[in-house]
């Protein structure tokens, strides 16, 4: 069954988590041999930019030792062969520039998501 992952929240547990779990839940569905591939819209295509820091979180005494990297685990997503779309409409309105993206990205029109998901046997939206 071939699944696609629509991800529209962005950085969700990410303060208490060292990653996103969608991401996360994503990558463990491919390593058991599941057919997914990733869906960004909304603020979740902040997730395609590159070099995001994201280091020195505190509250008080306390600081997040291991925050998420989100870009670098989208990467790696990428890197196992997941494909992974973004909204470039969503990437236009958020300022969002080119060069800025990582990789292997593939921005498609808002008006072309139809046409995507009738590739899918289902679409999971986060």
């Amino acid at each position: 069954m071939k699944v696609l992952q629509v991800i529209q929240s962005a950085y969700r547990c990410t303060i208490e988590e060292q990653d996103d779990p969608v991401i996360w839940f994503i990558q463990v569905l491919e390593t058991v041999g599941g057919d997914v591939d990733i869906l960004l819209r909304g603020n979740a295509v902040n997730y395609a930019v590159t070099g995001q820091l994201v280091e020195g979180l505190s509250f008080g005494d306390w600081k997040q030792t291991y925050p998420a990297k989100v870009d670098e685990d989208l990467q790696q997503a990428l890197d196992k062969g997941i494909k992974v779309y973004a909204v470039s409409e969503d990437i236009s309105k958020r300022g969002i520039p080119e060069g800025k993206l990582l990789g292997g990205i593939e921005k498609l029109s808002f008006k072309d998501l139809p046409t995507l998901f009738e590739n899918y046997d289902q679409v999971w939206h986060w």
